[in-house]
Order: structure tokens, then C-alpha cells, then sequence
């Protein structure tokens, strides 16, 4: 299950960069393409970092910052379907991917939360 989430974050990763390859070229869109390349990529390489954690905590802690990266790669993802910069078909399912794997994300924090109190 780890190595298909590290693999699923790297090809969502990949796909948002096609998608900012594919947007025009006009001054708002090199502001929302910079920032959605840097909170997709994020999410993989802190979800990695994740997985190599020295403790519960840290673990904890990195998956944190996939939560806050997957919600504002939410964010820009709306904000270039909403502004028309890109097709509906094209944007829905990186939205659906990403919505995916911020679920996992969540429910893994909530488990490991959850395994943390009933260990004590």
C-alpha cells in the first residue's frame, strides 16, 4: 500500500505539470501554475519523508503537511477549472485524484491517532 501511494503521488504530480504545460501563456496563469507545482510536488516528497519518519510524531507531523499541500493543490485546481483556464474534463480528474488521496491521508492520521491512544 505504501509504494502505491508513493507511486499514485508522483503520477498526480506529473499529471498537474502537464496540466500547467497545457495552460495558456499569460501572466495569472504563471502564478497559479508555480504555486499548484509546488503543492502537488510537495505532497509526494513530504508523504515520502512520512514513510522515513524516526517516530509516531514525525510521522504525524509530515502527514500533516500532506493534508495542508493536498487541500491548497484543492485550491489552485479549483481556481483554474473556475477560471476557465482549462477544460472541465481535464481538471476533474486530477481534482478526483487528489481528493483521494487526501482522504487516504486523513484516515491514515486518524488510525495512527487513534493506535497512539489505545498503545498508552
Amino acid at each position: 500500500m505504501k509504494e502505491q501511494l508513493k507511486i499514485r503521488f508522483k503520477k498526480f504530480a506529473l499529471s498537474v505539470i502537464s496540466l500547467c504545460e497545457s495552460l495558456p501563456k499569460r501572466n495569472s496563469t504563471f502564478t497559479l501554475s508555480n504555486q499548484i507545482i509546488r503543492s502537488s510536488t510537495s505532497m509526494g516528497a513530504n508523504y515520502r519523508s512520512a514513510l522515513r519518519g524516526r517516530s509516531a510524531a514525525e510521522f504525524l507531523a509530515k502527514l500533516g503537511i500532506v493534508e495542508e499541500e493536498s487541500d491548497e493543490t484543492l485550491y489552485w485546481l479549483e481556481l483554474i477549472s473556475e477560471s476557465s483556464l482549462a477544460k472541465p474534463e481535464v481538471v476533474e480528474p486530477l481534482w478526483k485524484e487528489c481528493n483521494e488521496l487526501l482522504s487516504i491521508v486523513v484516515a491514515t492520521i486518524n488510525t495512527t491517532r487513534r493506535n497512539q491512544k489505545a498503545s498508552k
